[in-house]
């Protein structure tokens, strides 16, 4: 017997089987099954509190992402770097080498696998939060793109959240000019420029991650050190320290960072997603932060800490032309004239 003489199987335009007569008329239909979607799960790291805006703009954008896709994307996000021993060096390797999918870094330190991200904290080169976000998107910020990639790191379009201008947070020393950072001890990122900027104001920058800056001056095991008011703030710092020198000696951010190849792999909904919900998600970070840093002088100051406000001038004299001159060489040709296009002629 043929059983398939007068019938034969056929899809239908919509994807829905049906059962189709030799002459062609639809004898039967059903739905076929929906495809399962594809599921992928991923980490997210940042150095912060749960309690700091990046945390809560990571959460929203993930969950958003999550919605979008049906779940084709979940993304935990863990705070403090999830404790792990060695903190950003050691996350920024393992993101590096696929073990984390994703994380939020500052230049400053992403500069230990792509040099030419520590043009985002020249000190005294921006005069705004706005103008580095402009150069973000322009130019400067496609070419630290491309950096970015040739190290194995994806740095998501428009993904560049907020932190602020620092300042300078002691313990026990009021400064109020230049000479007041003579051998100061001042905690500091792992970062070159970080150790170059303070040693050459007469500072004795001492590298530690931020997991460990409050017990460290608790115990005065260093006497200051340099972050946005934001992050005195969130990390309460106002409990071991007394003084604010406000410096805004450099600018930082969160870079928002993924690994290569898992982003490349991810499915095209997917990457829209991504680049649908981000830009409202990292203006609305933005937006707390900036309020937050302008807001909180006073906040730290009920909270007991005295604030002073040095000359800029006067500091930007210690560093004279030799420190700009060597961050050229180390930062290249390229990036220094993309960066002067948008800031004007530096040193």
């Amino acid at each position: 017997m043929h059983y398939l003489d007068r019938r034969q199987f056929t899809f239908g335009v919509a994807g829905s089987l049906g059962l189709v007569s030799s002459t062609g008329s639809l004898l039967a239909k059903t739905p076929a099954a929906k495809a399962p979607v594809a599921k992928l799960t991923a980490k997210q790291y940042h150095n912060q509190p749960s309690s700091s805006p990046l945390h809560k703009a990571l959460v929203d954008l993930w969950t958003a992402v999550r919605t979008d896709t049906d779940g084709a994307l979940d993304v935990t996000v863990f705070p403090q770097n999830n404790n792990i021993p060695g903190s950003d060096p050691a996350a920024l390797k393992q993101l590096q080498s696929g073990e984390l999918e994703f994380y939020t870094l500052m230049g400053g330190i992403l500069s230990q696998a792509v040099p030419v991200m520590d043009v985002q904290g020249l000190p005294w080169v921006y005069t705004s939060s706005q103008q580095i976000h402009k150069l973000d998107d322009g130019p400067l910020g496609r070419y630290l793109d491309a950096e970015c990639r040739a190290k194995g790191i994806e740095r998501l379009r428009g993904g560049l959240f907020e932190n602020g201008f620092r300042q300078t947070n002691t313990v026990d020393r009021e400064i109020r000019t230049v000479a007041d950072f003579a051998d100061l001890k001042i905690r500091v990122p792992d970062g070159e420029m970080f150790r170059d900027f303070f040693t050459t104001l007469g500072a004795k920058p001492v590298t530690l991650n931020i997991n460990k800056l409050y017990e460290a001056l608790k115990t005065k095991d260093v006497d200051g050190q340099e972050n946005p008011l934001v992050i005195a703030q969130t990390n309460k710092l106002y409990e071991v320290t007394h003084h604010m020198a406000m410096t805004n000696h450099m600018w930082s951010g969160f870079n928002l960072l993924a690994n290569k190849a898992f982003y490349d792999k991810l499915p095209d909904n997917v990457k829209k997603s991504i680049a649908h919900r981000l830009p409202p998600v990292v203006e609305a970070e933005r937006k707390t932060t900036d309020d937050l840093n302008r807001s909180l002088e006073k906040t730290l100051q009920d909270e007991g800490m005295s604030f002073t406000r040095p000359d800029p001038k006067e500091l930007k004299a210690k560093l004279d032309p030799a420190f700009y001159t060597r961050w050229k060489q180390r930062l290249g040709d390229k990036t220094w004239t993309l960066l002067e296009a948008g800031v004007g002629k530096i040193g």
